[in-house]
């Protein structure tokens, strides 16, 4: 299938100095554009935040913490406004790995291009 990594810029909608710009991992087995825990800080206070409990894909349960409004935006695709989800993740070679879920992808009207290996813009949106 192939790894698709896109550039990605997150800002708390209350405070835009405070702004994450990294490479994230396109997931659409992910539902939410997801982050390490330890940036949380890098991003400041947020008006809404929850805790939820999550299944990865080796079945097991952790906690993380969904917070917001912040936006975001991938190179060529509108900003949007949305949530991210902190979970606490172990760096690989002293890097985090981000993820891009399809709530994401939805709302910026993107999709993947599986021959491509890369994000394409969706003209419509789908409400069937």
């Amino acid at each position: 299938m192939g790894r698709i990594v896109v550039k990605v810029v997150v800002e708390n909608a209350s405070d835009r100095s405070k702004r994450i710009e990294t490479d994230a991992l396109v997931d659409t087995g992910a539902y939410i554009t997801t982050l390490p825990a330890a940036w949380k800080s890098r991003l400041g206070e947020f008006p809404s935040s929850r805790e939820i409990m999550l299944e990865t894909a080796t079945q097991e349960t952790v906690s993380g913490e969904i917070c917001g409004p912040v936006f975001i935006q991938m190179p060529g695709f509108p900003q949007i406004s949305s949530e991210v989800l902190f979970l606490p993740m172990e760096p690989e070679d002293g890097k985090y790995e981000p993820l891009i879920g399809y709530v994401t992808l939805e709302q910026s009207q993107a999709a993947v291009d599986m021959v491509g290996h890369r994000l394409t813009h969706v003209r419509y949106a789908d409400l069937k």
